[in-house]
């Protein structure tokens, strides 16, 4: 079994590495750096082309049919679309993209329509707009912290959202869905440092209301496999939940530790077929990151 990740030159990407290999499978790692230290972790490499290139997905599929790639894990906000549409493709030619429909990965990567299915579903919410009503702005296509700001000065609102500013406990929500959206693990952390836009600490923390709302956000919708919420506690209580990622996320490496190898559910459920067992979450358990060096003479 091979399973491909992309984007493997991420700073958080090394736990995903490893959580394969302790499945048997063979990791294939992908990225546009040729040079990245995910290709002396893993057990092969590709280097991707780059996102633009016109003849991207051709080439795509000519390096999964050369690497006889089994199973793709897409992380890379840029191309989750092109996976999720190519997911039945991909299918006849043996290879599974574990992601989850194209409907589901538009509305969650577009900040005012994942607002829109907040209210329509009465998931708490800050109130959002189009036009600059409020002080965050933020680009309605976009990912962690770039292009994030506060500003009462007028600017253009072209590509972008205003949001009304939260300010309280920060929350994310790693999550595991079956192949009926039903979330077998909801593993709410506290971000205890965040650096462009990434956890580097956090703790596991039991919180029911969180996972209430977690629930009912996946009964709302079809998301498979892992899932990352963000939302936030405020000074009053209140839960305001802020975006949903439909995609395995870097600091899941919190997540899998609390409960399991995330991975290995993946292959054993998805491809397999076998029924989920869920473990008693860790509660309480903390992580805490740091930097590491692999060396070579390229």
């Amino acid at each position: 079994m091979k399973v491909l990740t992309d984007a493997s030159g991420s700073l958080t990407g090394a736990y995903l590495v490893n959580a394969i290999k302790e499945t048997g499978a063979l990791v294939v790692a992908s990225d546009i750096d040729s040079t990245c230290y995910a290709k002396y972790l893993a057990d092969e490499f590709i280097q991707m082309p780059l996102s633009n290139d016109v003849k991207l997905w051709n080439k795509i599929e000519k390096l999964l049919e050369e690497y006889q790639i089994n199973i793709v894990i897409p992380s890379l906000d840029e191309t989750l679309i092109d996976w999720a549409l190519r997911k039945s493709y991909f299918a006849k030619k043996n290879t599974h993209v574990l992601i989850s429909n194209e409907e589901v990965i538009k509305t969650f990567q577009d900040k005012w329509q994942t607002y829109q299915f907040f209210k329509k579903n009465g998931i708490p919410s800050p109130l959002t707009s189009l036009k600059q009503d409020y002080p965050l702005i933020k680009p309605r296509y976009g990912r962690g912290s770039v292009g994030v700001f506060v500003t009462t000065d007028e600017v253009s609102m072209e590509g972008n959202i205003s949001q009304e500013l939260i300010e309280g406990t920060e929350y994310t929500v790693d999550v595991f869905c079956n192949k009926e959206s039903y979330p077998v693990y909801i593993v709410p952390r506290q971000r205890l440092n965040v650096k462009d836009g990434k956890s580097t600490a956090g703790v596991v923390i039991k919180h029911d209301r969180i996972t209430e709302y977690v629930k009912k956000i996946c009964e709302a919708t079809n998301f498979i496999g892992p899932i990352n919420i963000q939302c936030f506690e405020t000074k009053e209580g209140e839960i305001q939940f802020i975006e949903i990622n439909p995609r395995i996320a870097g600091g899941m490496a919190l997540g899998f530790a609390a409960t399991e190898n995330w991975i290995k559910l993946l292959i054993e459920h998805f491809i397999y077929h076998k029924e989920i067992y869920p473990v008693e979450v860790k509660y309480g358990l903390k992580m805490k990151r740091y930097y590491s060096e692999v060396f070579s003479f390229e």
